[in-house]
């Protein structure tokens, strides 16, 4: 039996919510940010998947940096959407990408200071 990893697991819904919104966003003809937030939303759970198998504690940390990159560029597209009276917003995405970004630095901060 698999041992759950929080991380995975919420990075993992994250981005099938991205998937849900930038179905919307492309619904409303919103292409071009549509685009870059599904691949940024995206991206941070499978860089923390492919985490799950790095070759060395730096290799762990570097790939979940990545991770963190991504989800700022998340931020920015989904805080563009909120602040734009063109686009719609999701507050929800925004609060688990702050829960997200947290556990991140957790895990970084902790994994270095070992």
């Amino acid at each position: 039996m698999e041992r759950e990893n929080i991380i995975v697991d919420k990075t993992f819904q994250f981005a099938l919510d991205v998937i849900d919104f930038t179905e919307s966003l492309n619904e409303l003809r919103k292409f071009s940010l549509s685009k870059q937030l599904f691949r940024s939303g995206t991206s941070i759970g499978a860089n923390i998947r492919e985490a799950q198998h790095a070759e060395s504690p730096s290799d762990f940390i570097h790939k979940l940096k990545i991770s963190a990159k991504e989800a700022e560029e998340t931020e920015y597209w989904l805080l563009l959407c909120k602040e734009s009276a063109h686009y719609p917003t999701n507050e929800k995405l925004l609060l688990d990408l702050k829960e997200i970004q947290k556990i991140l630095t957790k895990i970084i901060y902790t994994t270095r200071n070992k």
